[in-house]
């Protein structure tokens, strides 16, 4: 995975929290499979509080219960920005929806939500050299390791041009007999080393029904053993456990119908193909 200065770029992910109707549940769920710890809830805007799971002491994710029962049950993904007010004039620009406008968050940031042509959600966050922000730990077990925009055949090309025009992301595709667009950031070297995330197609995973989303990964030592432990708490395999180019993954669903995707680490060289 990327460790330098792609952490930090425009676009880059930064930080993953879920929104459950349990939260009690999830660290259950969660703090079992990853070795979550949680810190107490803290008094944000969200009724019933925000909680942040570490590993090893670091903040590695976030919980917070649904405010509203007609919310999706799902992992939302943030991605990074210097300047969110920006971002999101690009976002609309580029033909997409600002669900959330700009606003301060807790802990001085600014933050939006924001949805791509397809309909995939996403947040921004506004992240800046020097302050401390998002994700603690990285591509560990129980740790944010990667991430795709999944999206349906009809609409990748105004994906594609959307992800581009507003985070200026470089582009690759990888072949294998899927259709996969790598994405780096603006600037870098447009390889394998330096991808931040991609594009994946909702037919090469789901149901065509399944709307498009972000589907969030987990670094776990054992791929494996993380699908058995998800499935004996009550949760289940919505993509069994298979081998890739960049290590062993599964796509799991949790006990309360929460997507994640798990890869294992020991078995991944580099971003993937999923």
């Amino acid at each position: 995975m990327a460790v330098r200065a792609e952490l930090l770029a425009e676009g880059a992910p930064c930080w993953a929290d879920a929104m459950l109707p349990d939260v009690a549940a999830g660290k259950r769920f969660y703090g079992e499979l990853f070795g979550w710890t949680f810190d107490e809830p803290a008094a944000r805007t969200v009724p019933g509080g925000y909680t942040t799971a570490r590993v090893d002491g670091r903040a590695a994710a976030g919980l917070f219960p649904k405010p509203d029962g007609r919310l999706p049950t799902a992992w939302n993904l943030h991605l990074a920005a210097s300047d969110v007010r920006a971002a999101v004039a690009r976002i609309r620009e580029a033909g997409g929806d600002v669900l959330t406008e700009p606003a301060v968050a807790d802990g001085g940031g600014t933050v939006a939500v924001a949805a791509d042509p397809s309909g995939a959600v996403f947040g921004l966050l506004e992240v800046r050299p020097g302050r401390q922000a998002g994700f603690g730990v990285r591509g560990v077990h129980g740790a944010y390791v990667w991430t795709e925009a999944v999206t349906h055949a009809a609409r990748k090309e105004a994906v594609d041009a959307f992800y581009t025009g507003v985070f200026g992301y470089g582009t690759t595709q990888i072949g294998g007999g899927s259709d996969f667009m790598m994405w780096t950031p603006g600037g870098a070297p447009a390889d394998e080393e330096h991808a931040i995330g991609g594009r994946s197609l909702v037919e090469e995973i789901y149901p065509a029904r399944v709307p498009a989303h972000f589907l969030t990964y987990f670094a776990v030592d054992d791929c494996d053993a993380a699908v058995h432990d998800s499935v004996r708490m009550g949760g289940r395999a919505v993509r069994e456990a298979e081998d890739s180019p960049y290590g062993r993954y599964a796509v799991l669903a949790d006990d309360q119908g929460t997507r994640f995707a798990v890869l294992e680490t020991a078995s991944a060289a580099a971003p993937g193909d999923a």
